[in-house]
């Protein structure tokens, strides 16, 4: 019965299932460990059918860090009802919470893209200009994210990358040895933030 399901799986949708496996398995592991095999099988498929709908092994994996990068936008998206400065912080919350939870294949997807890999660096680069557009919406600075030179942007794609850093750092440590909760992190890259931006 389970056979006939799967086989009734549109092409689409088998597509999002592989995919889908392949997020969850590199919540345990980089993305150049994840074993296609190992895909397939879980899928009930073979080898060869995974690559009816991936051409190549390249393919998958940028069909999977692909989703990861707007599985982190979606995730940390804030609520529209809340204040700005409540948004930021809800969206900072969920960015550590995301990375905490998903640190080993967080520091592969940021390695990845500072080892030149060309479509993890793509891919990177995006879900990075997203979230440093969604704090300039939120800064009230919308007209700075379309504008690459523009200082208040710099400022805000750099900050971002603390943020990043931060977060990995602090989500690697023992929780009983980490110095502040998480709640106090954020309110001090906020203040970080701020701070930046009177210079």
């Amino acid at each position: 019965m389970l056979n006939s399901v799967r086989q009734r799986l549109t092409a689409e949708d088998r597509r999002k299932q592989l995919v889908g496996i392949g997020l969850r398995m590199l919540r345990t592991q980089p993305i150049h460990q994840l074993s296609v095999d190992a895909v397939a099988a879980e899928a009930g498929i073979s080898r060869g059918l995974l690559f009816h709908y991936f051409p190549t092994k390249r393919d998958f994996y940028i069909a999977v860090v692909s989703a990861a990068g707007r599985r982190l936008l979606r995730v940390t998206k804030p609520d529209p009802s809340l204040p700005p400065a409540e948004q930021l912080r809800e969206m900072l919350l969920a960015f550590l919470a995301f990375v905490t939870r998903r640190r080993d294949s967080y520091i592969s997807f940021v390695r990845g893209a500072a080892g030149g890999d060309l479509y993890v660096v793509e891919i990177y680069a995006e879900t990075r200009a997203g979230l440093t557009t969604r704090v300039l919406d939120l800064l009230g600075d919308s007209a700075a994210a379309t504008d690459p030179a523009s200082p208040v942007r710099l400022l805000v794609h750099a900050w971002l990358a603390y943020v990043e850093d931060l977060a990995v750092e602090w989500s690697g440590l023992p929780e009983p040895d980490r110095p502040v909760t998480a709640e106090t992190l954020v309110d001090q890259s906020i203040a970080a933030l701020h701070a930046l931006r009177t210079l």
